[in-house]
């Protein structure tokens, strides 16, 4: 099982950028996609169902803002639009698909660095979320929550992590939070239980040159229960082709997905791209 998340920062933007092109070759069973920037309306049928996938959306109220999607080669038993909280919901940021015993949730966090008042709306998300992230613990299946968590949880997560300790994403409180999840709630960073190498990053500002010298951080996860963790083989941050700000996290699972579409065969690979490339002809 493969699964990717990437936010996209705008769905509309990607496309022009030709991620809808690129995807069908990563031949991954779930991408978790956040930022859609878009309301349903607004995506034409290669942004809802490309290729061999399906499309779900938790759209924000407010055009041109947030909004979380999954898509899946596997048809799930179950869809959760967001958490239930009204504020919450009404920004788009939470989605979860089941699939037997499996849940994967796309997940955008608030980021708190337009100012203080967006700040303090971060900090009440992640009073509010803890309690259903000890849920999800608690409940029995194996989950993977990804997303843009919008904190980088350790000083090797960030290249400047010296000069942005007063800085929203790098926050004390913020990584003690996420700590917490880890420590308290057994959920496992599926990219660092791998991967322990310095420079991984998935986000870099647009000012500069920060990209050029990879002075990035790691906010983007799949953090995932320890028995589904535990099956991951392979993971990656995919750079050769930027699509947006932040940069696809791919992990590779050893686990297969349950289920397929009913009475469809669609291809995937080099068959669907050229599938989609014909469509868009």
């Amino acid at each position: 099982m493969r699964i990717i998340t990437l936010n996209l920062n705008g769905v509309r933007s990607a496309a022009n950028k030709g991620f809808f092109q690129w995807l069908p070759g990563q031949e991954a069973d779930i991408v978790c996609v956040q930022e859609l920037k878009a309301q349903a309306g607004d995506m034409i049928s290669e942004m809802t169902a490309p290729g061999c996938y399906q499309g779900y959306f938790h759209c924000a109220e407010k055009k041109g803002y947030s909004g979380v999607g999954i898509y899946t080669r596997v048809k799930p038993n179950k869809i959760t639009e967001g958490l239930g909280i009204p504020e919450i919901d009404a920004e788009g940021r939470y989605i979860r698909a089941d699939f037997d015993s499996l849940s994967v949730i796309s997940i955008y966090f608030p980021s708190g660095s337009s100012g203080e008042h967006r700040q303090a709306a971060k900090m009440a998300f992640l009073e509010r979320f803890l309690p259903m992230l000890q849920d999800l613990a608690a409940c029995g299946r194996e989950i993977i929550l990804c997303g843009d968590w919008n904190i980088a949880h350790k000083e090797i997560d960030l290249k400047n992590w010296r000069s942005n300790q007063k800085n929203s994403g790098f926050l004390p409180e913020e990584r003690s939070w996420l700590s917490g999840v880890f420590d308290n709630l057994q959920f496992v960073d599926v990219f660092r239980r791998i991967n322990v190498e310095p420079d991984q990053y998935t986000w870099w500002s647009n000012r500069g040159q920060a990209w050029a010298k990879n002075v990035g951080w790691r906010i983007d996860y799949q953090i995932a229960t320890s028995g589904i963790a535990s099956k991951a083989t392979h993971v990656s941050i995919y750079k050769s082709a930027r699509f947006s700000d932040h940069s696809p996290l791919i992990i590779d699972y050893d686990y297969n997905l349950p289920g397929s579409w009913p009475g469809t065969d669609q291809p995937c690979g080099d068959a669907a791209l050229i599938d989609l490339i014909g469509r868009q002809d």
